[in-house]
């Protein structure tokens, strides 16, 4: 028995011991050992309180300090599940949530929102009192005017509760947030770009000066009690916030608007698949504008679904630029010493090589002079320019002095170098004006800007400088470069003048719609055709048109650059003048005013001296030789054209007293008698066809659409029938009988009859497809079908169809 106690108390004993010893142990290893990692952890966790201090991002400025883009309140949407249950109106609160932010006319949104907000709520079948949920995205960082929509909301659930519970909450909360805000809205949103939610920079500006807007955030770390209140004595540690610096742009916000105002206008008559513009101080490649259509809003960037839309075009596009590139092959020959305007040429086509290069209309004007041809954005011209006179080194020397071929060096992100790239003698010629290789809208606008400031190229840019938020101290300024001189003083302002009179020429000159009354502008159309990707060959029917120009000719104050990719001009290329000429005009002639620029010249200053056509009578020729007759009409800038051979004009087509307008040819009778030769109509529209057989009496009718390819004369006297062969520009190019039309001049120019009372002409036969139309031609006929088809518009030249100026 005693051995069992001992034994029973020696067991005790040492388990106490045991214990003892264990726990001395633990208590050293807790407070010698690992002691300070302890102290510090519970320092960290439960004693101390970190709190970080939001700094603001950089605010994005116009020239003039107007704000494009800064931070903001917003407010993220949170739901309390179980005061919602308590208070037994979880579809009241679903239902008007659903309301407020779902996407405005889309019932299907609504519907599907509410279902959404319903199974969240429905997540856990026991909330805790204070658990909250966030509805994302819809209810995330929401901005004010959705905010004070859901407060009304919360009160008007609170009017329904009893008045015991009134007082209670209805388990809506509104978190205080901050986030990125575009008070403009869509203005200048390429340039701009946008931050997400997550308040990280996506693309344009936001993204690219990131580092300089984003600044760095601050803390206050001290000790508190277990209630979060600060111990007396404590250490605290506090880092101010730095905010971010603002950056202020080129981009003048006035000018900003005026040029989305009227792309959109543009946008919505002619669908094109985008729409871009670029607007600069031509002396210092200072951007005053730039915008895109289709373009998105930055504070609804979630809406937008196309992601073509987010693309800037003015930097990251190519095209082929067709007649607005012929301002290199000018400048460079008149750098050169070899453009002399009186000279004269044969307009209409060039062989080069084994390559047939043709003006639009295919026939030409017969023999005009270099300036006709650059009012008429003649083709031909500028091969025998470019290649014949310059020669393929220098003008490959010119295309790079201009900077084509490389980047620009522009402070936006995303931009193409385009594509120069000659081997053969028809590349070179094809590339004087403007086909066959590809440029950037920037490049073009720069190219334009060194002939406007007397020949110096300039780095575009956007960013003006950055500056210090608090202290307004400048922290990086972009001032202008030169990158080198392209042309001297004397050629920029021989060059603008030129393109002055495209403008200016209210008769020929392709720019006339970009015509500002009471200010000389100089300018350049250009429409070009296009290469569908994985396609070879250029698009039928499809068409790049562009405008670029600027103004006061005098003191270039603004130099505005429009391009339009693949409006709808209905297979009506002539059309191509009315899409981007009249945005110009809208943009430069507001922003003219903007800037103060009080009207300087009057209309007859302007160099028009075909202008008074449009507001005279047209004279009686009659009787007057036909020399006497061009000399007085090229006075009103309208060529004439005479039938038959005669000494003198018998009659004319205006009639005399007639209103000019705008007209550009007079037709007169040079031959008395009823079988009067009918011209060769090969190449002209169906308007100028149906014109000259209303002058001459002569029954016309036309089989097919476009122009006139083939023509058979039969009858005689008041019975003569005239039968036109019509066809699309593509099948004038690509046929070779019609090639050789004008060459041969088939109806050698008399039209007369053989015995049988046919022409020496035959009408090829009908396809199943075409169209036939017969039309009985009275003085003052119906032009219905020939009103769609204009004058004055260039053309282009590769094997398929030829781009308008």
């Amino acid at each position: 028995m005693t051995k069992k106690v001992k034994l029973r108390s020696l067991i005790i004993g040492g388990g106490f011991t045991l214990l003892f010893v264990v726990l001395i142990t633990r208590i050293y290893w807790v407070q010698v050992v690992d002691g300070a990692r302890l102290v510090t952890e519970v320092k960290e966790k439960h004693w101390s309180k970190e709190k970080v201090i939001q700094q603001v991002r950089g605010s994005i400025l116009d020239r003039n300090g107007k704000v494009l883009a800064e931070d903001s309140p917003a407010f993220t949407l949170a739901l309390v599940p179980r005061t919602i249950k308590d208070n037994n109106n979880q579809e009241e609160v679903v239902k008007g949530l659903a309301a407020i932010l779902s996407t405005p006319g889309d019932p299907s949104n609504v519907a599907a929102l509410e279902d959404k907000i319903r199974k969240r709520l429905e997540t856990k079948r026991e909330w805790k009192p204070t658990e909250q949920i966030e509805i994302r995205n819809e209810g995330w960082k929401i901005d004010s005017e959705k905010a004070d929509k859901i407060n009304q909301l919360v009160k008007d659930l609170q009017l329904k509760l009893s008045e015991k519970e009134q007082a209670k909450a209805v388990g809506i909360v509104l978190l205080r947030e901050t986030k990125r805000f575009y008070p403009a809205g869509q203005l200048a949103a390429h340039l701009i770009g946008y931050n997400n939610k997550e308040g990280k920079p996506v693309m344009g500006i936001e993204a690219q000066l990131d580092n300089y807007l984003k600044g760095v955030p601050g803390f206050l770390n001290y000790e508190k009690d277990r209630y979060g209140v600060e111990l007396t004595g404590s250490k605290s540690r506090y880092q101010p916030a730095v905010d971010g610096s603002n950056v202020q742009l080129t981009i003048d916000k006035n000018i900003q608007f005026y040029i989305e105002s009227a792309l959109q206008k543009t946008y919505d008559k002619w669908r094109p698949k985008s729409l871009t513009a670029i607007a600069v101080d031509p002396k210092t490649m200072e951007i005053l504008g730039i915008a895109n259509m289709p373009t998105f809003n930055p504070n609804k960037y979630g809406e937008t679904k196309n992601q073509s839309d987010f693309l800037n075009h003015a930097v990251a596009s190519q095209y082929e630029p067709g007649s607005t590139f012929k301002l290199v092959t000018l400048a460079a020959s008149i750098e050169e010493g070899m453009f002399f305007p009186g000279d004269t040429y044969q307009s209409g086509r060039i062989i080069v090589a084994d390559r047939e290069l043709h003006d639009h209309n295919r026939v030409g004007w017969g023999k005009i002079s270099y300036l006709e041809g650059l009012k008429r954005s003649s083709n031909v011209a500028f091969v025998k320019l470019g290649l014949e006179k310059l020669g393929t080194d220098k003008l490959r020397q010119y295309i790079d002095k201009f900077g084509f071929g490389a980047k620009t060096g522009i402070d936006i992100s995303g931009e193409v170098a385009g594509r120069v790239k000659m081997q053969y003698a028809p590349e070179y010629a094809t590339a004087t004006y403007g086909q066959g290789l590809t440029t950037t809208m920037i490049q073009q606008t720069a190219a334009y800007a060194a002939i406007a400031n007397g020949g110096k190229l300039m780095w575009p840019h956007v960013i003006k400088q950055i500056t210090n938020p608090e202290t307004g101290e400048v922290v990086e300024k972009y001032d202008p470069k030169v990158i080198r001189d392209v042309v001297s003083p004397e050629t920029a302002k021989q060059v603008g003048e030129y393109l002055e009179q495209v403008v200016s020429d209210q008769q020929i000159g392709t720019g006339r719609r970009a015509y500002i009354e009471g200010y000389r502008v100089a300018g350049k159309t250009g429409t070009a055709n296009f290469v569908l990707p994985g396609h070879v060959g250029y698009a039928e029917g499809r068409w790049m048109v562009s405008f670029i120009g600027y103004a006061p000719l005098e003191d270039p104050k603004i130099l505005v650059a429009i391009m339009a990719d693949d409006p709808d001009l209905g297979g009506n290329y002539h059309l191509g003048g009315d899409v981007t000429a009249p945005a110009f005009k809208e943009i430069v002639s507001q922003s003219l005013r903007k800037m103060g620029i009080a009207p300087s010249v009057t209309r007859e200053q302007t160099s028009q001296p075909t202008e008074k056509a449009s507001q005279g009578k047209t004279p009686d020729l009659t009787d007057q030789s036909l020399d006497e007759a061009k000399a007085a009409m090229n006075k009103l800038g309208i060529s004439v054209e005479p039938i038959g051979q005669g000494p003198k004009v018998i009659a004319q087509s205006p009639l005399p007293g007639t209103e000019s307008g705008g007209a550009q040819r007079m037709y007169v009778l040079m031959q008395e008698g009823e079988d009067v030769p009918v011209p060769n109509l090969s190449g002209k529209s169906l308007r100028d066809a149906l014109e000259v057989c209303s002058f001459l009496k002569v029954r016309c009718q036309s089989t097919g659409e476009g122009y006139v390819s083939d023509q058979a004369l039969e009858g005689s006297g008041e019975s003569r029938v005239l039968t036109l062969q019509l066809k699309s520009y593509k099948e004038l190019l690509e046929d070779p009988v019609a090639s050789k039309t004008d060459k041969s001049d088939k109806s050698d120019k008399s039209g007369k009859s053989d015995k049988s009372g046919k022409s020496d002409q035959t009408v090829k036969k009908d396809s199943p497809s075409a169209k036939t139309t017969s039309d009985t031609v009275k003085s003052g006929a119906d032009k219905k079908n020939a009103d769609s088809v204009k004058q004055n518009a260039d053309g282009g030249s590769k094997k398929t169809a030829s781009p308008q100026p």
